[in-house]
């Protein structure tokens, strides 16, 4: 979503690159640049007015001009700027004291409420919740259907009394809901609300009634990120007639150029707390403002893999493939089943394409990453499946007949088999190397590495003392003077201007330096 914005601040500090000091036109030229790059994403006017008046007068103080790179410090105040945009800090979910806690969702009709019950009802339940999805929205065609079948897939349970479809009392099955909860011992209530095309006094009214009803911990307005300028305009339409507490992003993983996300919170005054970005019921989780920035600026969001690949990963296993590769037999332990395991770890944390897209600098090759195959993971385990038990545990004994057996078996080509089974040598043998500290291979400088210390030769030769002359007399002179001024330090002081110790015995070296002197 915000590729284009990301591309075109990028642009704008790479022109500051290798500039010693940041004239007055520098900034404001940057400044403009900015500007443009917000309003044609489509940021609210009164959000980048505020935004550049921040950057501007920070960049003309002392923390820019006193900076030992001043591009760096500039990215350094607009990354600041973007977070406290985007509502600064991460805002949790606030919970009863009592249970169950209610939490009500609220938006226009088309904002994705229903399947964001569900995906929010999922990730409550991996935090050890007992969440409860209630099935307020009786006006739309197939509404309740759709909460029932959501919150089967997400393993949740849900309160539908009444058929919908233009049928029952929203305010009633709410009420009736808290009952059911607290029966059936569910910590947490979900209400699902009726959305309309456009607000009007019925949404309004019924909203108010919903909420007097249950008195909700958390009222949350769904809102598309699509929709651009008019979601902000809708947000200030709802707090002022109903109020909400939070906002929840959905289709943030639309192509749409996001002015909304980076509008709504200032604009509100509600910060952003929860955040779609897939089709799944797992492309969900809380908004973080200083991770948002950091994909903006194209600096990853590092953070958010740790945590995916945590979820994803057991230590167990990871300690286990690590004790292969460290072994004595150079990762030899390490076989294709191992490989596979891997892989299908790395699947089940998403899509490829998003992983790499959380690694600093990616935006530079984003069309490489969306062009990935997806399918080239289970081509893998195709081909990898196809083999036997001993072949994948010695994959050394596979020549031309077993490819072409392991080929026809996972219906790709012979070459596709031998191509796999050398990156899969290359791709151990590497992993092997960094499990026992040596670094990646081929890249220069580092331990173990291509260009390492332990491969090229010592370029830095050591500083040479003062040359002695080749001259017997002159070299013998010269040997006086410096026995002379020796004697002469020793009468006024120490070595280095150190005192005399011990009645006027000069300060010692160690031995190993008075090869020096």
């Amino acid at each position: 979503m915000f590729d284009t914005l990301s591309d075109r601040l990028s642009a704008t500090f790479k022109n500051l690159r290798g500039k010693g000091r940041l004239s007055e036109a520098d900034i404001d030229a940057t400044a403009r640049e900015i500007r443009i790059a917000l309003l044609e994403a489509d940021v609210a006017l009164p959000v980048v007015r505020a935004f550049i008046a921040n950057v501007k007068e920070r960049a003309r103080g002392a923390e820019v001009s006193q900076a030992l790179n001043p591009a760096q410090q500039v990215v350094k105040i607009v990354n600041e700027e973007l977070v406290a945009i985007l509502g600064g800090e991460t805002r949790r979910l606030r919970f009863a004291k009592t249970a169950p806690t209610v939490i009500m969702l609220a938006g226009l009709q088309g904002a994705g409420k229903t399947t964001l019950a569900g995906k929010l009802g999922l990730w409550l339940k991996g935090q050890g919740h007992s969440p409860l999805l209630v099935a307020c929205d009786l006006q739309r065609p197939n509404a309740v259907n759709q909460l029932s079948v959501v919150a089967e897939r997400a393993g949740v349970a849900v309160y539908a009394p009444e058929p919908g479809n233009g049928v029952g009392d929203p305010v009633q099955v709410a009420k009736d809901s808290i009952e059911f909860a607290k029966a059936k011992v569910h910590d947490i209530v979900i209400v699902d609300t009726a959305g309309r095309l456009g607000i009007d006094q019925e949404l309004m009214q019924q909203a108010a009634d919903i909420r007097d009803a249950v008195s909700p911990d958390e009222i949350l307005f769904v809102v598309d990120a699509m929709i651009g300028q008019d979601a902000v305009n809708t947000a200030e339409a709802f707090r002022d007639g109903v109020g909400f507490d939070g906002v929840v992003l959905s289709k943030l993983d639309g192509d749409a150029r996001g002015g909304a996300a980076l509008s709504i919170a200032h604009v509100t005054g509600k910060q952003v707390m929860f955040a779609s970005n897939g089709e799944k019921l797992e492309d969900f989780d809380a908004f973080h403002p200083d991770r948002m920035a950091s994909r903006i600026l194209d600096m990853g969001d590092l953070l958010t893999l740790i945590e995916q690949a945590e979820k994803t990963f057991s230590q167990e296993e990871a300690a286990k493939m690590a004790s292969k590769l460290q072994s004595s037999k150079g990762g030899k332990d390490f076989t294709l089943d191992d490989f596979l395991a891997q892989m299908e770890q790395v699947r089940k944390m998403g899509s490829i394409s998003k992983l790499l897209g959380m690694l600093p600098g990616m935006g530079q090759i984003k069309d490489q990453i969306n062009n990935i195959d997806e399918r080239d993971i289970d081509r893998t385990a195709a081909i990898i499946k196809s083999m036997t038990p001993k072949e994948r545990a010695e994959p050394t004994i596979i020549n031309g007949s077993r490819r072409a057996r392991i080929a026809k078996g996972s219906g790709v080509e012979v070459s596709a088999v031998k191509s796999l089974v050398e990156r899969f040598f290359e791709a151990r043998k590497m992993m092997s190397k960094m499990a026992q500290g040596g670094g990646m291979p081929g890249m220069p400088g580092m331990p173990g590495m291509g260009g390492g210390p332990g491969r090229q030769k010592k370029q830095v030769k050591q500083a040479k003392g003062k040359r002695k002359s080749g001259n017997p007399m002159k070299r013998k002179a010269e040997e006086q003077a410096a026995a002379a001024r020796r004697e002469q330090a020793a009468a006024q002081g120490g070595a280095f201007g150190l005192p005399a110790q011990d009645g006027g015995k000069d300060f010692e070296l160690p031995d190993e330096f008075k090869k020096f002197m």
